[in-house]
């Protein structure tokens, strides 16, 4: 029987693969964003679905929340600002919690479970790899505005078990490390590659922050979006944290000339960005999953390696640039 689930962000990268992949399951979806860092784009093909109903919303409108979750037995909460290397840490801040914090008043007036989307930067400076679910958590000092993102996060996740042991809010916590692919934001709100890919393919200089030798995971957005769905069909994810994401890290420097190789032409053009260009900012040296627990409990298994991933991400940019008359 179709269920409704009620997303949130949905107009942004992994929230528009994640509704279209609800109603290929059969699921009717109630998507909200007030596009603030998303685009119509993204959703437009899903519109003439009927199953599928757009609201250009605030998370942080609470009677607009809970009149969107009227009948929905799931929501998913992926809205958020995300860390401020060039924005603003009090939008980040204040986004971040008030918004979750009304998506669980809204879960509760609904009896509905609420699947959490947090991050991967909550393991913060932790020298410990992999990252288990368990780890302590380790942030910087707190007139760096960079550690804005994860304390938001940190607080939702408190926030959310209060809700669950307070309020009856059935809560599943997911913390994604690095999701890419076709749909993505072209920024750096959309992670290096995004910006990589788009500077590869304009022949332009990439720029790369800190020496390049810090290691990130990236997760295709499929794999990204398999686990998010996984963790709302299972009985077991309730009152549980995971890590979701590709167990294979990369330095950036090394992402950077990967993208060279299949986007560009000749030699690789990068350049060396000091972290002095965004005031007093910390970056972590490593950021790596272990994902045993999403494996025995939810099934979850990266399929997409990173050149693959890429490669297909690529095809949609430079589509999507050719669009747009913005290729070379």
């Amino acid at each position: 029987m179709s269920e409704t689930v009620l997303v949130t962000g949905a107009a942004g990268f992994l929230g528009s693969n994640l509704c279209r992949a609800l109603l290929d399951a059969g699921q009717a979806v109630r998507a909200v964003d007030n596009l603030s860092q998303s685009t119509m784009l993204n959703v437009e093909p899903l519109l003439a679905d009927s199953r599928f109903r757009f609201a250009r919303e605030d998370v942080r409108d609470e009677v607009a929340m809970r009149r969107q979750a009227e009948g929905a037995s799931v929501i998913v909460h992926l809205a958020a600002f995300k860390i401020p290397r060039y924005g603003n840490a009090l939008d980040t801040l204040l986004v971040n919690t008030h918004g979750t914090e009304s998506m669980l008043k809204a879960a509760a007036g609904a009896k509905a479970r609420l699947v959490f989307a947090s991050t991967s930067d909550v393991y913060g400076k932790n020298p410990r790899l992999p990252f288990t679910e368990t780890d302590d958590l380790y942030l910087g000092e707190t007139s760096v505005k960079r550690w804005a993102y994860a304390t938001s996060k940190i607080f939702d996740e408190h926030l959310c078990f209060a809700y669950q042991q307070e309020r009856g809010v059935p809560v599943t916590i997911l913390r994604l490390f690095g999701a890419y692919g076709p749909g993505q934001n072209r920024t750096w709100w959309g992670g290096p590659q995004s910006v990589f890919i788009d500077a590869a393919l304009r022949g332009l200089e990439m720029d790369v922050h800190g020496d390049g030798q810090q290691t990130r995971s990236f997760t295709y957005v499929d794999d990204t979006v398999d686990g998010i769905v996984r963790a709302m069909l299972s009985a077991r994810a309730v009152g549980e944290i995971f890590n979701i994401g590709n167990t294979r890290p990369v330095t950036i420097h090394a992402l950077a000339e990967m993208v060279w190789r299949l986007a560009g032409t000749g030699e690789p053009k990068i350049r060396r960005v000091s972290y002095q260009a965004f005031g007093r900012y910390e970056d972590v040296r490593a950021r790596v999953p272990e994902i045993g627990k999403a494996r025995e409990v939810l099934g979850f298994e990266p399929r997409v390696d990173l050149e693959e991933g890429l490669r297909r991400t690529i095809s949609w940019q430079r589509s999507v640039m050719a669009r747009e008359g913005s290729l070379r």
